[in-house]
């Protein structure tokens, strides 16, 4: 398993999630390429998400549901903005409702994912999260999200282990 780091800086309003995998650049992408993959470590233990529509390309959509340990469902999209195929890509990140549409009344986030080859098979995973405001972001974070993507990365050395 990876050293999973989490950085709060409420000076910016962001928070960022960064981890090491002793795995080449191209199978760490497909964590996010694959929304099957994608759906295996998304969300928390407790959480499993399922994706709905995954299109990884700039102007693209993502639409998925997280769903509760009782079945209640918790939908997430995400606006697709830039793409650098397998080293960068970026999204605005929001929540939305039982039919998929944005849900207004919940802050926004902009985030931007880096995966960096550190030579030796080894790739480093950066995704920082920047908030609209310092109350935006202690919204999230009191939500639960450091833990919740502290769970949900924990499941990823599983995937990559695999062949």
């Amino acid at each position: 398993m990876s050293n999973i780091d989490i950085r709060k800086d409420p000076t910016t309003h962001s928070l960022t999630v960064t981890s090491e995998w002793p795995t080449p650049i191209e199978k760490v992408w497909q964590l996010w390429a694959d929304p099957r993959m994608l759906e295996r470590w998304w969300g928390p233990p407790t959480y499993p998400a399922t994706f709905t529509q995954h299109a990884l390309a700039p102007g693209g959509r993502v639409s998925y549901y997280m769903t509760s340990p009782e079945g209640d469902r918790y939908g997430g999209y995400w606006i697709i903005g830039e793409v650098d195929a397998p080293h960068r890509f970026t999204f605005l990140d929001g929540f939305a409702d039982a039919d998929g549409n944005a849900n207004d009344e919940m802050p926004t986030t902009q985030a931007v994912v880096t995966l960096t080859d550190l030579g030796n098979g080894t790739t480093r995973m950066a995704m920082h999260s920047t908030f609209s405001s310092l109350e935006a972001m202690e919204q999230i974070v009191a939500m639960g999200m450091e833990e919740g993507l502290r769970g949900a990365m924990g499941q990823i050395g599983a995937i990559l282990a695999e062949a």
